[in-house]
């Protein structure tokens, strides 16, 4: 999404605009016929012309009144374009009827948009079918015919106009709130003071395991956008702030001047390590607004750089090569079926964007049955994966693969940690605590229904599950998203009980003698917990599990152990999800800008407004509810523990969320 620029950009958009003005009087005439969805025409190909009207044709156009000033500015493919008010500064092509810019039309009388459908117009063949095209009860089409023939698209471009004002207008009434169109990372967190996560916290992103040492007092060259010379030339630029991959950069020289300050992602092709001028052949210029502040520049740089710290000189290769991705489109895989998690389906990728996938399932003929993850995803495997574990698997209807597809080698995919099952291992019908798949929101009472080969697992929701197991879903055993008995209890997460369940508050000892059933025993679960570097309160972009093609602003709410709860800037809390910090759908601030994904801004006050009232009353009640019982809980779970076996997390040294006094899980047998 574009981003929101300073006044500094702005400047530089100028000059730039400035100089291409002066490049396209000399482009091919053809590029004048090309058209943007309003139906104005990309080029400057007429601006160096005399706009004013003069033709002894009955059909040419009056003299058209010059474009106000006020009109917005809206900017298409690389041009910018004073949108007409419907008046004035309107021009219609007599061979194809295109409605646009007058000034951006072909020639003095601005009587076509372009060259070429000047030159057909004056041929004899189009000329005569135009005007049987138009002609009116056996007569020419007169200026006026001709004028209300063409009046609705006028109307519209007029109407579009209004509305690009109106919103102009609200924007800048509602300057606090956040726009859908032109979401700015670098406004959003210097408006509110906002911390995101380092790029270090993300080992699957790009330069996430090479960030090095790049931090604040940083210097780079980066473009001058405060010079009015015609070419490009550079600067040295420290960094101020960083946020992800995103950097607050203010030019050397301006002290505490904070004016002219931009944000800038770090891994673009416009920052280079200081030096990279001098080997370039770039020139270095001072910014115009501190020209005056000293006599000699070279000295200052000297004096400011002498012990300083900037990138690596190989940085913009790093960049490039943890950019590249192994898996190629065609290639063939096995991913979850999303209308029944239970099984598996052999899927092609279709694109690759940032190490995200675009699966589209084999059997999809118009491409649209498709499904979004990342390469580093648990929920896709090799082709052969799911009969070799015993995992449910849909075969296709297709017997032979599709020409130009194959099977993605087994070494690209993620392996799961091997584990010892010869001893005390998962059984089935054991309970646990597990985050369902269908609501991340929610840790729910969960039961092992298979056990599978290579350490996999099928768990089913207790209280909502399918007869014949479709909703059964997989989990390996050392996956972060499934916890012995009491984790929820032991670290204040509210448990959801299974459906229908009517002995409230949930207890797990009395719901174990009720089901007959043991608790998966502890030291079967993953207890390690990574350096992760996460902290409450930091921003990123996360990916919404419940539509995965979406990745949107975020935020990290709360952390407990390897957990992390991230919640969407903009949205209720009950769309909030579990996620672990390894997870690779999460990512820094400025990875969509990086890699070219779309970012989901935050929600805009008309959608949030339009959530259900009673929802919320009703969240809120139930909420209470919980805390309600959560004293008495912990309490008699206490008392019911006197001969318990204490148990706590391995912990890195990242920030944990401190949760209670006592790491006390239920015992496996009441």
């Amino acid at each position: 999404m574009e981003n929101t620029k300073d006044l500094a950009f702005d400047t530089f958009c100028k000059l730039l605009l400035h100089t291409f003005i002066s490049q396209t009087e000399h482009t091919s005439r053809a590029e004048r016929k090309r058209r943007d969805s309003f139906g104005m025409f990309d080029g400057y190909d007429s601006c160096s012309e005399d706009t004013s009207s003069s033709s002894s044709s009955d059909e040419s156009e009056e003299e058209v009144a010059p474009l106000p000033s006020s009109l917005p500015i809206i900017k298409n493919n690389g041009q910018v374009y004073t949108y007409p008010d419907g008046k004035s500064g309107m021009a219609t092509c007599e061979m194809c009827g295109m409605v646009g810019v007058r000034d951006a039309f072909y020639s003095k009388t601005k009587r076509f948009c372009s060259v070429s459908c000047s030159r057909s117009y004056s041929s004899n063949s189009k000329k005569a079918s135009i005007l049987a095209r138009l002609q009116v009860a056996g007569k020419p089409p007169t200026k006026k015919a001709k004028v209300l023939q063409k009046q609705p698209l006028v109307a519209k471009l007029a109407a579009y106009a209004q509305y690009q004002a109106t919103l102009q207008n609200q924007a800048k009434t509602k300057a606090a709130a956040v726009p859908v169109e032109g979401f700015s990372w670098g406004n959003y967190i210097n408006s509110n003071s906002f911390a995101a996560a380092p790029v270090t916290c993300f080992k699957h992103a790009p330069m996430g395991t090479c960030w090095g040492d790049i931090s604040e007092g940083v210097r780079v060259e980066v473009p001058n956008t405060d010079c009015s010379l015609p070419t490009k030339v550079f600067w040295i630029a420290g960094i101020v702030k960083l946020a992800g991959y995103n950097a607050l950069l203010r030019y050397e020289g301006f002290e505490n001047d904070s004016s002219l300050d931009f944000w800038c992602n770090v891994c673009g092709s416009d920052i280079h390590p200081v030096g990279w001028c001098a080997t370039s052949g770039k020139p270095l210029v001072p910014p115009r607004t501190i020209q005056h502040k000293y006599t000699n520049w070279k000295a200052f740089l000297v004096k400011r750089l002498t012990g300083a710290k900037t990138l690596p000189p190989d940085f913009s290769q790093k960049v490039s090569e943890s950019m590249q991705y192994p898996f190629k489109t065609s290639m063939r895989v096995e991913v979850v079926d999303k209308t029944h998690l239970c099984r598996t389906r052999v899927a092609v990728v279709e694109s690759v964007i940032g190490g995200r996938l675009r699966l589209v399932y084999e059997e999809s003929e118009d491409k649209t049955d498709d499904f979004w993850c990342h390469m580093y995803s648990p929920l896709i495997h090799h082709i052969g994966w799911s009969r070799s574990i015993g995992h449910r698997f849909k075969r296709s209807d297709i017997t032979k693969k599709q020409d130009g597809h194959f099977d993605a080698p087994p070494h690209l995919f993620t392996k799961a940690k091997e584990v010892d099952a010869a001893g005390e291992w998962f059984k089935e019908g054991m309970k646990l605590e597990a985050i369902d798949p269908l609501n991340l929101s929610a840790i729910c009472v969960a039961t092992i229904r298979k056990v599978l080969a290579d350490g996999y697992l099928m768990i089913g929701i207790d209280g909502s599950e399918a007869a014949d197991g479709s909703d059964w879903f997989c989990y390996h055993a050392t996956s972060p998203s499934i916890f012995p008995v009491g984790f929820c209890e032991i670290n204040m997460i509210e448990l959801t009980p299974p459906r229908g369940y009517a002995k409230l508050p949930f207890k797990w000892f009395d719901y174990l003698r009720e089901t007959d059933s043991i608790a998966a025993p502890v030291k079967l679960f993953n207890k390690e917990v990574p350096n992760h570097g996460f902290h409450v309160g930091m921003k990123l972009e996360a990916v919404d599990l419940m539509e995965p093609r979406l990745v949107c602003v975020a935020t990290v709410t709360r952390i407990i152990h390897r957990l992390l709860r991230i919640h969407f800037d903009g949205w209720e809390d009950e769309y909030d999800q579990w996620v672990d910090c390894e997870s690779p759908d999460l990512y820094p601030v400025g990875w969509c800008q990086l890699t070219g994904y779309q970012l989901q801004p935050p929600a805009p006050q008309s959608s949030r407004d339009s959530q259900s009232s009673s929802s919320k009353q009703k969240k809120k009640a139930k909420s209470q509810q919980y805390k309600g019982h959560k004293k008495m809980t912990s309490l008699q779970l206490k008392e019911e523990l006197l001969d318990g076996e204490e148990y706590s997390f391995l912990q890195g040294a990242s920030d944990q969320e401190s949760n209670g006094s006592a790491s006390y899980y239920i015992k496996q047998e009441p």
